[in-house]
């Protein structure tokens, strides 16, 4: 479970709250090129995830571990890793997915509605609230909770939740 601690009231537009990121086993799989680039490789888990009984969205949660900001790298240099969370082991398997553990961290959240692929509140979290917060980014990926995924969702109402790491 995520605690929370609401943030100070600041005229921003968005809510930035502190929380504790449990640590959570994954299923991930890399990509690595070109921002926005990620679906062929998001399709490749979620054809695995199907193919081994991963269908409770509660249990089962879709993360990005962004390692680099698509803004300020070479598109081959951009790499995030796709994961779900799982409570089984991970097999080794020919689609290329491995298992890893995300461990506990302290992070500043905050939630979009929308632009999966333009994420407004990473760019709020990187550019307005941490020079702002006497906060310090810690040497982890941010990480995004998409909150709902799946053939139902529509572009236009997706909700990922941004974990922008702390230092403690």
């Amino acid at each position: 479970m995520i605690r929370a601690r609401r943030e100070a009231a600041a005229p921003h537009p968005m809510q930035v709250t502190t929380v504790t990121f449990p640590e959570t086993r994954v299923a991930a799989i890399t990509y690595q090129g070109p921002p926005g680039g990620e679906d062929a490789t998001a399709r490749r888990l979620v054809a695995w995830k199907l193919a081994n009984g991963f269908r409770d969205p509660a249990r089962h949660r879709h993360f990005g571990l962004h390692y680099t900001d698509s803004r300020t790298v070479p598109p081959d240099q951009y790499r995030v890793d796709l994961c779900l969370s799982v409570d089984g082991e991970v097999l080794p398997n020919p689609d290329g997915i491995f298992a890893m553990t995300i461990p506990a961290r302290r992070c500043a959240l905050a939630r979009d509605v929308g632009f999966r692929h333009d994420n407004r509140a990473a760019r709020w979290l990187y550019d307005e609230w941490l020079p702002n917060s006497g906060e310090r980014m810690a040497n982890a990926p941010v990480l995004f909770h998409y909150v709902n995924v799946g053939p139902g969702a529509r572009a236009e109402d997706a909700i990922p939740d941004v974990s922008l790491p702390l230092t403690p």
